[in-house]
């Protein structure tokens, strides 16, 4: 354009701003290229404001895009509804929901109108929060400015009622069939948040049953979705149908993520069906996806509910091929499976290992296990003394050793061999 003698104008410089924002370059890279710009006497405006804010806000810079906002509005170019947007939407991402309720505030005072995005984006922030009560409150304002609500704003109910610990699963289906009766189509995400709701209250039937509502309506679900499903049928020991999900979505051509490694992984060897899990582990490995230390710990906890504990530490040393250090949860769910079946020597020698590797407990695992293996008294051998006096040291309780045959009898010789010297003198 400069050897053409062609003047950008405020379109190509928010464009140029936006494409180095797609490509990678960063917020400072933004900022030099807009200098340039001004220097040749390039105009400021609201597109090019958005798009500055846009590139700031996306690295977290959310105060510098403010001074950038106070800047052009000192040299006349006012915000929109857009770069208040921009802004509450960066502020939500990083939880100051309150900075940008006061934004909102602003805006209004301003005599900006706010957007269904606008509302929406605070939705979501009280969604996350859990506050359904606030939404409900942020949907009826929305009304009242003559703004209709869409599905992202009912999916934003509906995961707000869906994400208590409270029995909330009726609530969250009575926001989903009010979105219906008003007309409005359901999305992937909005049954995902009805899923997730069925999920948390440990409802697999009705979730299951959402999800072939979701295949009828001709919706395609996302990974979110099967992730979701794939969660609550695994807390319900639901194998079979688990299985037939996962196939499901391998038909779907749905590519799955490490979650829904783990949910499958977990899912089957929690039911004892080891070698569907095995399958899974070497499926994904195929997909570029190794096993992790979580997806071993996994693997060491079924088999030890399972009582196979002759497993265990062919496992673990499957860790060490695959150069996964151990963690605090690998040692302990190893100690306490062993201590359980009175193996002592392993569970003391597994205890040893973890204090060379700087692994340790936390208190309340602490407690627990010494608890166990005082009620396991009458058992007591030497490993047994061995890993009760490492878990003592580690807990801060003193540890009273036993004497042995020469100490035992010490203080009597010691005394009969003072009072013979008295009466000699």
């Amino acid at each position: 354009m400069e050897i053409e003698n062609i003047h950008p104008d405020h379109a190509t410089c928010s464009l140029m701003i936006t494409v180095m924002r797609k490509l990678g370059h960063s917020a400072k890279d933004a900022w030099q290229f807009f200098e340039k710009m001004n220097r040749k006497g390039f105009k400021w405006n609201e597109e090019v404001l958005c798009a500055l804010v846009k590139s700031f806000c996306d690295e977290g810079l959310m105060r510098v895009a403010l001074v950038i906002q106070s800047e052009m509005e000192q040299k006349g170019v006012s915000s929109n509804a857009i770069v208040y947007n921009t802004l509450m939407d960066s502020y939500c991402k990083y939880n100051h929901v309150e900075a940008a309720e006061g934004l909102f505030v602003e805006m209004r005072a301003k005599g900006i109108k706010p957007t269904v995005a606008t509302f929406n984006i605070l939705m979501h922030a009280y969604s996350r929060r859990m506050q359904p009560k606030i939404v409900e409150k942020l949907m009826a304002e929305m009304k009242d400015v003559g703004l209709k609500p869409n599905a992202e704003s009912y999916t934003c109910l509906i995961s707000a009622y869906g994400k208590q610990k409270t029995p909330s699963d009726l609530a969250a289906a009575d926001a989903f069939l009010r979105m219906k009766e008003v007309g409005i189509k359901s999305t992937s995400h909005s049954y995902t948040a009805l899923i997730h709701a069925y999920s948390i209250n440990g409802l697999h039937e009705k979730a299951y049953i959402a999800f072939e509502n979701m295949k009828m309506e001709g919706i395609k679900p996302s990974v979110e979705t099967y992730n979701t499903l794939l969660d609550v049928l695994r807390r319900a020991g639901e194998a079979q149908i688990l299985m037939e999900i996962w196939k499901l979505m391998k038909n779907d051509k749905t590519e799955p993520t490490r979650t829904t490694f783990n949910i499958l992984v977990d899912g089957f060897a929690k039911q004892g069906l080891y070698m569907e899990a095995r399958g899974i582990i070497s499926e994904f490995g195929k997909l570029g996806m190794q096993p992790t230390v979580v997806t071993y710990n996994m693997l060491i906890n079924a088999h030890a509910k399972g009582g196979q504990l002759s497993k265990l530490p062919q496992i673990f040393k499957e860790m060490a091929v695959l150069k996964l250090q151990p963690d605090s949860v690998t040692y302990s769910t190893m100690i306490f499976a062993f201590v359980r079946f009175h193996d002592f020597k392993r569970a003391f020698l597994y205890h040893k290992q973890m204090v060379k590797n700087k692994q340790t407990m936390d208190v309340s695992s602490y407690q627990t296990l010494l608890a166990i293996l005082e009620a396991r008294a009458a058992r007591k051998n030497k490993d047994w003394r061995a890993l009760l006096a490492q878990i003592k040291s580690k807990t801060g309780v003193k540890v009273i050793r036993q004497k042995d045959e020469f100490w035992k009898y010490y203080k009597k010789r010691h005394v009969r061999k003072n009072s013979s010297d008295v009466s000699v003198q």
